[in-house]
């Protein structure tokens, strides 16, 4: 993506020019050059195809379109960290935003500086994620994960249900490689929401059974009746392999 900070490229949706060019000040004054304003969505969806950002601020009210739509349009193009930024400040709004792989959800009036410490501290962890290549180890290939009628490739990021792609957000899959990746463990609720969204895990509640759900719902045969990730109630979830399963 970026192997500074300061070079990412940042693109600011919103239809309220006050706001976006405070914004973009505020970045500015901590290092932030390489920024785009849009004021429309279908600017900002066009400036996004052009710009190719590393992080998105978009909100959701735009006179033009919906930004949850804008927000599945971007990740259909690039998987990149989407904070929004709105005046709904309802509960429900947020979740919407979090269940949608939302990396933030921050509602109006705002403090810029605090905006600014947030889009720093998303950048950092995405530039310290796992699921960046790494430059270090570019030579080394993980192996597939194979289980049942599910493949998961961690190379190239796809997952296959009978060899045909299933399409994921980028916290699904995150979620879905994570459990894989420990498999016959019990992950606490903490521990995921430390390892997918990089946050403490005050308030993920929701937002963790949400993406459970929609990811079995394209995995299982049964999301009703799990066999692979199952609810360990109380502690957390269990993503079940037997041996044979495993080493297959």
């Amino acid at each position: 993506m970026f192997q500074n900070i300061s070079q990412s490229k940042i693109l600011i949706v919103d239809d309220e020019e006050a706001i976006a060019t405070l914004l973009e000040t505020v970045l500015k004054k901590e290092g932030f050059e390489n920024i785009k304003l849009a004021y429309t969505a279908k600017k900002g969806l066009e400036t996004f195809k052009t710009f190719m950002p590393d992080l998105v601020l978009l909100d959701i009210m735009l006179p033009d379109g919906d930004g949850y739509e804008l927000f599945k349009a971007f990740q259909n193009i690039k998987s990149v960290p989407i904070l929004f930024v709105s005046a709904k400040d309802e509960e429900v709004d947020r979740l919407l935003g979090f269940a949608m792989g939302a990396e933030d959800y921050i509602t109006k009036p705002f403090s810029p500086k605090e905006v600014a410490y947030r889009v720093k501290a998303r950048l950092k962890y995405f530039l310290h994620s796992s699921i960046l290549p790494d430059n270090n180890e570019q030579n080394q290939k993980k192996d597939k994960i194979i289980f049942g009628d599910i493949s998961i490739d961690p190379e190239s990021g796809e997952v296959l249900k009978n060899n045909i792609v299933i399409d994921f957000t980028a916290k699904e899959y995150k979620l879905l490689l994570y459990l894989s990746e420990n498999p016959n463990r019990i992950l606490s609720k903490e521990k995921i929401c430390e390892a997918v969204w990089g946050e403490d895990f005050i308030g993920f509640d929701n937002t963790i059974s949400v993406h459970i759900r929609k990811i079995r719902i394209k995995i299982e045969e049964d999301p009703s009746n799990p066999k692979w990730i199952q609810t360990v109630i109380g502690l957390g979830y269990k993503f079940v392999l037997n041996r044979r399963e495993y080493e297959a």
